[in-house]
């Protein structure tokens, strides 16, 4: 069993994976209405009705936040085995790719944001709802480790929950890895942001995204490291409204800035530059 490879190349789509809004249109989960594609478009995947937040793909998100063009993916095709021959593991990573035409629950590169260089690593909660393994954690050191090895700004954004069961201790052991190698960003002064989505749970918020410089989530956010629910039937308690939700979070503390998606780019844009005065910017907006 510990003989095995760790790791694996598979082969993904090399078609175009960017295209922000799914067509015709997308109902919303939150109000039910109906959002033709161009008012997705124009609203960033953001209903126009109740200002919910619709689910993104990793490369949607990556083409909201970066310059046209400029996202250079790295680790492609990284993937885990099923190390622990945990049964039908297989089946449903194979599942998890077909359905998200990603090798992992994770894509990380570099980019341009307002022509500031950063690591950019965005999590999909298409696959396997952006749990964490071997891979997702590999994937994320090997992110920080170019940050280190550039010194760029490192920015990951993050919708997971939580650590993959299929791989048991293997997927915790993520968490203090990652911990681990940030630690040594923090250590050389780069700037490290954090930006948490619905939702972001268990071990992940556990770990490399709650050890960030600062800390933003987009309005509505479910962010913890239990949920609600499991925390009423253990504590047989009422929890107060919005309870794990990012602006009661932003409230008590737990967060720096709760951020419209459409200010979002905007945003980081502007924390970019008042951090690194100008370096590493070779174009402005």
């Amino acid at each position: 069993m510990f003989g095995k490879k760790k790791y694996f190349p598979i082969k993904v789509p090399n078609e175009p994976r960017s295209s922000v809004l799914p067509a015709p249109g997308q109902g919303c989960p939150n109000c039910g209405v109906w959002i033709p594609a161009d008012n997705l478009s124009a609203h960033k995947g953001v209903c126009p009705k109740c200002n919910h937040n619709l689910t993104l793909s990793a490369y949607q998100r990556i083409e909201l936040l970066s310059d046209a063009g400029s996202f250079e993916e790295m680790d492609a095709d990284l993937a885990a085995d099923n190390i622990l021959d945990f049964p039908d593991y297989e089946d449903k990573l194979e599942r998890a790719r077909q359905e998200s035409d990603l090798a992992e629950a994770i894509v990380t590169g570099i980019a341009r944001m307002g022509g500031n260089r950063v690591v950019l690593a965005v999590m999909d909660s298409r696959f396997m709802m952006g749990s964490m393994g071997v891979a997702v954690g590999e994937k994320i050191c090997r992110a920080v480790e170019k940050a280190l090895d550039l010194e760029l700004p490192l920015i990951i954004c993050s919708t997971s929950g939580g650590a993959r069961m299929q791989e048991g201790i293997f997927s915790l052991l993520q968490m203090a890895k990652t911990a681990a190698v940030l630690e040594r960003l923090h250590q050389k002064g780069l700037l490290y942001i954090s930006v948490l989505t619905n939702p972001t749970t268990g071990g992940v918020l556990a770990s490399f995204a709650s050890l960030a410089d600062i800390i933003m989530a987009e309005p509505g956010a479910l962010l913890g490291f239990t949920g609600p629910r499991v925390i009423k039937q253990t504590i047989g308690e009422r929890l107060p409204d919005n309870f794990q939700r990012s602006g009661f979070l932003l409230e008590h503390g737990m967060l720096d800035l709760v951020v419209e998606r459409s200010k979002l780019r905007d945003t980081l844009i502007l924390l970019l530059r008042l951090h690194q005065g100008g370096n590493h910017a070779e174009t402005t907006v």
